[in-house]
């Protein structure tokens, strides 16, 4: 379901603009129809109130809680069903922060990651997507979103924008706490300064060599980081705030000092902030994570370098917080490994794997 949907429906009980937007911020931010100090009764048509209760059990329906798992850190991954009987993943992370799906599955087909062995499956709707955001309300406080879950952004931009407009408004969360996080799509830098809310922007960058990217990320846009660095740049000086660039750390992949001097190149006096996160081990998946202490040398020998960079741990290592593997669990008791191995990408990268 879209959101857009979801209007309609409320025109069609009787509401009007000042009515579905009541409906839509209650939902949003997970309060009951009944919160505010203007009653039900004196305000709603009596036609949207009887259908209230109907329409309420199904925006329940779109994402309901099927299994919670707590970590050590204080995040919790989230296994949510939707409507159809699927199910995607929503990560609760510390200090009030949520990840969510935008797709179920992906297309971007991504080596080190779960979500995308089985390729996409479908689209979620706006209100899907929102739907996570009011479920993980009802658990605990969200003050900020990030797009970062199942599913490429940029692929389902659409619905995701309709989304972020939502939350950015009847939601009650500040336009840079929700954050869209994409492999690189020229629509993106186009449509995003567009929009009512103005999300920051992350980019996966995860390596400095166009070879070794397009070996990572198969199916992504054909842009060499450089360019993409470029672009990203634009954006940033453009909408006045800091392009956060993504990359997961893999231990003998890009890790070595040729990345940190590419980093170096492209990251330098850059109005943006390298967000580093050790790679989070996936059963089957022919990946390593290096010890907490050579990331926290690489971070410190990037700031050393003038490049401004926050390592961050990995929410849940305990309880599958890689995107899509508690799905897989849940489809699939036992996971074979089906990837290419570390030597075999690295080869020809110019990486220092050994």
């Amino acid at each position: 379901m879209r959101i857009e949907t979801l209007r309609q429906r409320l025109r069609d009980l009787g509401a009007r603009p000042a009515h579905a937007q009541r409906v839509l911020r209650l939902w949003s931010q997970a309060l009951p129809q009944d919160s505010g100090r203007r009653k039900t009764e004196d305000f709603l048509p009596a036609a949207l109130r009887a259908g209230l209760p109907a329409l309420e059990a199904e925006l329940r329906e779109l994402a309901r809680l099927r299994s919670e798992h707590p970590a050590q850190d204080g995040s919790a991954r989230l296994l949510v069903e939707l409507a159809d009987g699927q199910s995607v993943e929503s990560v609760l992370l510390p200090r009030g922060g949520l990840c969510v799906s935008s797709q179920l599955g992906c297309a971007v087909g991504c080596v080190f990651c779960m979500t995308g062995r089985d390729g996409l499956v479908r689209q979620l709707g706006s209100a899907e997507i929102v739907a996570q955001v009011a479920l993980a309300r009802s658990i605990r406080a969200v003050k900020k979103v990030v797009f970062m879950g199942m599913g490429e952004p940029a692929h389902n931009l659409d619905n995701v924008m309709e989304a972020i407009d939502l939350l950015g408004t009847l939601g009650n969360i500040g336009h840079k706490n929700l954050v869209f996080s994409t492999v690189g799509d020229a629509r993106v830098f186009e449509r995003l300064p567009q929009g009512l809310v103005k999300p920051a922007l992350a980019l996966s960058l995860h390596t400095t060599k166009a070879e070794l990217r397009a070996r990572l990320l198969p199916r992504a846009p054909r842009i060499d980081p450089q360019e993409l660095v470029e672009q990203g740049e634009r954006f940033a000086r453009a909408t006045g705030y800091p392009v956060q660039y993504q990359w997961t750390l893999l231990e003998g992949i890009n890790d070595g000092a040729d990345e940190l001097d590419g980093i170096e190149r492209l990251l330098k006096g850059k109005y943006a902030m390298l967000n580093m996160i050790p790679y989070n081990q996936v059963e089957g998946l022919d990946f390593r994570r290096p010890t907490w202490e050579r990331a926290a040398e690489i971070a410190r020998s990037l700031h050393r370098r003038g490049v401004l960079t926050k390592l961050r741990q990995s929410a849940g290592q305990d309880v599958d917080a890689g995107c899509g593997q508690l799905r897989a669990r849940a489809a699939l008791p036992a996971v074979g490994s089906r990837f290419v191995t570390l030597r075999r990408l690295s080869s020809g990268a110019g990486s220092d794997a050994a």
